[in-house]
């Protein structure tokens, strides 16, 4: 790994690191928690001893943005992770490794006397996790370092924490202190400008990716309310950037993508990718059981079926117009119909992949592909882009502090960003857009 020079913030930051709280807040890829890391190694050369805490959501996560890059920079006999022990030796120091994302994982670190705690992606843990942590960083000189992105203006971390801070290296370069009622909490904001490691041609790609809320959040680096329109880029005129009225003939890579529902609509998406480097949304087929019979799985399962075999609505068709089955590759559905996929695998002999269900993460990817003109809705797809057009947040869940769209004729939104966020490396690659750090891995 070639260690780049520190950029002022992260310098300023790095040193300045000297709390007991201690948050690197701001933009995506600023360059926050490689500051963060380079003060929380100092802490561990210069710190009291005894164990330290290394937490984020799950295990998965933190060793892709905390442990692989440490190793990387440190060497395997500086960074050493135990596979399966939960115990990182890191310069010496033994650290446990504990993914926190529920309200039970605060049972984890109950009983353990901390020197210090590094936390990756702090506003996704449990509120409750957080505070049993603070109290467990009971060592004389204890320390707690943590990155964030930002989230909604009511989210604990800032209300609570970030809002009182004793110090704030706010990102336009100004320093605020003084209030002696606050915290011993030091925050440092970061914007995208201040990783002068990027080039131009990367910041201006990934600032075209994320629009709106996402664009406020993780370019700007502002913590605001997500309200209104979910895919507020979105336009549903028909010919217009993100709606079709012809399908390529060259589509690869076809998947289906399906919400399963039994009481509530049943959707199911065809997808694929095209030469003119657009994934496309080609065809829905529906079925709302209100106002009709229930369909039991075996039932949707030979519909989908009929539906596939006869060329999907007129999608597939050989030189004479007339349907040929759909060679689907793959498909991807709702991970909680358990059911459905069983009776898949009755009659196909494989069973079908749950989708990543990882609702913000899906929403956020399918945005970026909206915004950057990467994904269209076939106009045929009539239910699919009502749907989408009335896609909202859910303004209670704001009250909440939470970001969640509203549970309302979201099925076909559902269902597309399962295929999205599912198979989002084999996308980014015939897309011929950069792989994320955790998608190359």
């Amino acid at each position: 790994m070639e260690l780049q020079k520190l950029s002022p913030k992260q310098r300023l930051s790095s040193r300045g690191a000297v709390h007991r709280l201690n948050v690197f807040e701001g933009a995506v890829r600023s360059g926050k928690t490689f500051a963060s890391e380079i003060a929380w190694l100092r802490f561990l050369d210069e710190g009291p001893d005894g164990p330290q805490l290394l937490t984020g959501k799950n295990e998965r996560t933190i060793r892709r943005n905390v442990i692989d890059p440490l190793a990387e920079m440190l060497g395997p006999e500086r960074c050493r992770y135990v596979q399966n022990s939960g115990v990182l030796w890191l310069c010496g120091r033994r650290v446990y490794v504990v993914g926190a994302n529920d309200e039970t994982a605060q049972e984890k670190i109950r009983g353990l006397t901390l020197a210090g705690a590094y936390v990756d992606e702090a506003s996704t843990l449990p509120e409750s996790f957080w505070i049993m942590l603070l109290s467990r960083l009971s060592v004389d000189g204890a320390r707690l370092y943590a990155t964030t992105n930002p989230d909604a203006p009511t989210h604990w971390l800032k209300l609570r924490y970030l809002d009182n801070a004793a110090v704030w290296e706010r990102n336009d370069g100004e320093t605020l202190s003084g209030d002696p009622e606050a915290l011993d909490l030091a925050r440092f904001s970061f914007l995208l400008a201040d990783n002068e490691t990027l080039g131009d041609e990367y910041v201006k790609q990934i600032s075209r990716e994320y629009t709106g809320l996402w664009h406020r959040r993780l370019i700007l680096g502002e913590w605001v309310a997500a309200e209104g329109a979910v895919y507020e880029m979105l336009d549903v005129t028909p010919g217009g950037p993100h709606v079709t009225t012809k399908v390529p003939g060259d589509l690869k890579m076809l998947r289906l993508a399906i919400d399963y529902g039994t009481t509530n609509a049943f959707v199911a998406l065809l997808m694929g990718v095209s030469a003119d480097q657009r994934l496309h949304v080609v065809r829905e087929w529906r079925y709302d059981s209100r106002g009709k019979r229930t369909m039991t799985d075996d039932e949707y399962v030979k519909k989908l079926d009929a539906w596939l075999a006869t060329g999907a609505a007129g999608f597939w068709v050989d030189e004479h117009g007339r349907g040929m089955p759909v060679p689907i590759e793959k498909l991807v559905v709702d991970p909680s119909a358990a059911s459905f996929r069983a009776a898949w695998q009755r009659t196909h002999q494989r069973w079908p992949e749950g989708a990543d269900n990882a609702v913000l993460d899906g929403i956020r990817d399918t945005a970026s592909l909206f915004a950057t003109g990467r994904l269209v809705v076939h106009e045929s797809c009539k239910g699919a882009l009502a749907e989408l057009s009335g896609y909202v947040w859910d303004p209670k869940a704001q009250e909440r502090g939470e970001d969640a769209p509203l549970k309302k004729a979201d099925h076909a939104p559902d269902a597309l960003r399962y295929g999205v966020r599912s198979y989002r490396t084999v996308w980014r690659r015939w897309l011929q857009l950069p792989l994320t750090e955790e998608e190359a891995a």
